[in-house]
């Protein structure tokens, strides 16, 4: 921790790539551990990795949407100590941007300014017909299909499902910013997902750090690893509750 106090200390253009179990502490499962989403028993007619998928969404898209606002959409859950951690670090002018893979919000309602959201994000919604854009409320409030009062056609999620592309700005936006980082601080994701967990290698800066539980695929890349909760790690070095 001491060492990874003195290298945030340095920092003046880090970046920090984040993936599920970064909310885990705010109590959103993640997908691929013990108890996550894909590795749990659920009540489902179809396999979860199917559920959210853009062939699950096109062939039953009422199915899709109750599954998504069930397991998906956590309205109640807010920051924990790494999104805290994080938006403190960018507040004293030492982090560039957050890159996330995750769809809920919670590094913008901890402060952070720049999150680069490779998935999307639960919060923004649009209509399939005339593109008008809509708030998580509309799609919570009903069950099913949820309709533009507009136009009348299918509202769906601004999220990026299995079988779809990343968007080329945002990937291009976040390549940026790890091409411009000084120090890369990887947490929260076993980078086992592509085409994002590849971003990693386009860093070119000084240090690059992996906090994680588990192991990854890019420890011995790595400068420095932490197996710990995010959480914990970017509190204790930041000096953040």
């Amino acid at each position: 921790m001491d060492d990874l106090a003195s290298v945030l200390a340095g920092a003046r253009r880090a970046v920090f790539f984040g993936g599920a179990g970064v909310s885990t502490e705010s109590g959103i499962p993640d997908f691929r551990s013990a108890g996550g989403l894909y590795t749990t028993a659920h009540d489902l007619p179809y396999p979860a990795e199917y559920m959210l998928s853009h062939e699950c969404f096109e062939a039953e898209p009422q199915l899709f949407m109750d599954f998504y606002r069930q397991y998906l959409v956590h309205p109640d859950a807010r920051p924990n100590r790494a999104h805290r951690a994080l938006a403190a670090m960018e507040g004293q002018g030492r982090l560039e941007a957050v890159i996330t893979q995750n769809i809920d919000g919670l590094h913008q309602d901890a402060g952070s300014a720049r999150v680069i959201e490779l998935h999307g994000s639960v919060h923004r919604n649009h209509c399939m017909g005339c593109g008008r854009h809509y708030g998580l409320d509309v799609i919570m409030r009903d069950a099913g299909i949820t309709v533009c009062h507009a136009c009348g056609q299918m509202i769906r999620p601004d999220v990026v499902l299995y079988g779809e592309t990343l968007d080329r700005v945002v990937i291009d936006d976040a390549l940026a910013a790890i091409q411009a980082a000084d120090v890369l601080i990887v947490g929260g994701t076993s980078l086992n997902v592509y085409p994002a967990a590849g971003m990693i290698r386009f860093f070119r800066g000084t240090h690059l750090v992996l906090i994680n539980l588990e192991t990854t695929p890019y420890d011995s890349d790595a400068d420095l690893v932490i197996h710990e909760r995010i959480g914990e790690a970017l509190g204790e070095a930041l000096g953040v509750e």
